[in-house]
């Protein structure tokens, strides 16, 4: 069971609209960024129009990603499309990590071989806005990821967090090269800026790659899970649990021990209360128990050390 099964709902609109805000900021920040690479010829400019480049495309990709994540279960995928969040996070990391190995490339000939560089104002002016938009876009990303635990929206979170640091960045390496004629400044934010755009794409890559292998929730979660379910009435113990994430949704699996005396409709009666308070505790969650009679303690005493 679950508490909330449909495409529509307040999570789905809030990843879409933090989607749609990301394709058209990256957008805008491209373009402008774009002509400020034409005007200073900076490498740094370089790399934070590369690194809008490539949040326009990932979030492009994230909002067909959403899309179909979104979708309800149907015959051929009874547990959703949540997983198609994480391989879009894959491909993202992939972008992305490509990009940071180019512009270190590109960083690194302009420290060897330093130039000045032009309109250094007009490029102070772009990187100003682009920190003012992107702080803002940022906050909102936040505040969507807070409420619905959608890796799409936190990996495109981590594009643009990347691409604020990139921003600053590129301020500090213009404001160096026009005010103290420091030349080199220009390739060593460069390569500043391409190290964060790859660690962004390690980060973006970890969190994909659990998904896809169901990786455990942490354990803190597990034990709150188990606490919650243990909490009602006539639950005796809570064991065997298995859990995962697909999307925004949490598969919770766990075996729950009920007196063996109790009658077949109380226990499934009981059952029901369990689902519904750990779906209390867990919103996006879809709780499978397997109900065991009291008996089953007695059997499994020697073995208590492997307890889920």
């Amino acid at each position: 069971m679950k508490a909330d099964s449909t495409a529509g709902g307040a999570a789905g609109t809030l990843m879409r609209r933090a989607a749609y805000a990301a394709i058209a900021t990256a957008l805008g920040l491209a373009a402008i960024k774009a002509a400020a690479w034409w005007w200073t010829d900076s490498v740094a400019m370089l790399a934070s129009f590369a690194d809008s480049g490539l949040d326009l495309a990932a979030s492009t990709l994230n909002a067909l990603a959403i899309r179909h994540a979104l979708a309800p279960a149907d015959r051929e995928h009874r547990f959703g499309h949540g997983k198609a969040e994480a391989v879009a996070g894959l491909a993202q990391a992939a972008l992305v990590g490509g990009s940071a190995v180019f512009l270190l490339v590109q960083s690194v000939g302009r420290i060897v071989e330093p130039h000045p560089l032009a309109y250094e104002g007009w490029g102070i002016g772009v990187a100003a806005v682009s920190i003012a938009a992107t702080l803002g876009l940022t906050v909102y990303q936040r505040m969507v990821v807070r409420r619905t635990g959608s890796l799409a929206i936190s990996a495109d979170y981590l594009h643009y967090v990347t691409d604020l640091a990139s921003n600053l960045a590129v301020l500090a390496a213009l404001g160096m090269v026009a005010w103290f004629g420091l030349l080199w400044a220009d390739g060593a934010f460069g390569m500043l800026i391409a190290l964060m755009i790859g660690w962004s794409a390690w980060s973006i890559l970890g969190q994909s790659f659990d998904q896809l292998i169901d990786r455990e929730l942490p354990d803190a979660e597990r034990a709150r899970i188990r606490a919650v379910a243990e909490a009602v009435p006539g639950v005796l113990e809570v064991h065997d649990m298995r859990t995962r994430m697909s999307g925004t949704s949490i598969f919770i699996q766990f075996h729950a021990v009920f007196d063996g005396a109790m009658p077949l409709a109380e226990a499934h009666a009981l059952s029901d209360r369990v689902e519904e308070a750990v779906m209390a505790a867990f919103p996006n969650a879809e709780v499978l128990i397997h109900s065991d009679p009291s008996t089953v303690l007695e059997e499994r005493r020697p073995l208590a050390f492997v307890r889920g």
